[in-house]
């Protein structure tokens, strides 16, 4: 299944509850809120994307803590819940997906390598829940279309879609 294809079934499953969508991106730089408003009628469902890929932006647009930041670094599970969580607070969504993670070819380490991803889903009146993915060290462009993905699948889940409707090519906004 496409990215594309993703993208719709998650603006039809948001339509049929109800509820807006928002992203916080980091090392993706705003290619799911992309994949997402490259659907026409998304409007109907998306209400803003955050691309926050410094640190300075994370806290300001989003409230991530300073503290949290020093202590765990901008790519760790507490980050991305803030994030999540942040994107719900700084807008009308009722579930918002953040992703931040180490691209590359650079800035890896040995407790952080390249192809290291979370993954923040929120929902509101839900927990926020963190996931962590190792996509290998094979190419910047490899890992954020895997992170879009994976990002773009966790939405589904979250709204209890494991996987996309026979109804795909329906999306009306």
């Amino acid at each position: 299944m496409s990215n594309a294809e993703l993208a719709i079934a998650l603006l039809q499953a948001c339509q049929q509850r109800g509820i807006m969508l928002a992203t916080a991106e980091s090392c993706t730089g705003g290619l799911i809120i992309a994949a997402l408003t490259d659907i026409a009628g998304s409007s109907a469902v998306v209400d803003r994307g955050f691309v926050t890929y410094s640190n300075e932006a994370k806290m300001e647009m989003l409230g991530v803590s300073a503290a949290t930041i020093e202590a765990h670094g901008a790519v760790s599970r507490q980050t991305v819940l803030e994030m999540a969580a942040g994107a719900l607070t700084h807008s009308q969504a009722k579930i918002a997906l953040a992703v931040t993670g180490i691209a590359g070819p650079g800035g890896g380490s040995t407790d952080k390598p390249i192809g290291l991803v979370w993954f923040g889903i929120a929902l509101a009146g839900q927990p926020v829940i963190a996931e962590r993915q190792l996509f290998g060290h094979k190419g910047r462009e490899f890992i954020r279309h895997e992170t879009v993905r994976h990002a773009l699948q966790l939405g589904l889940r979250a709204l209890g879609r494991i996987e996309p409707g026979e109804n795909q090519a329906g999306f009306t906004p």
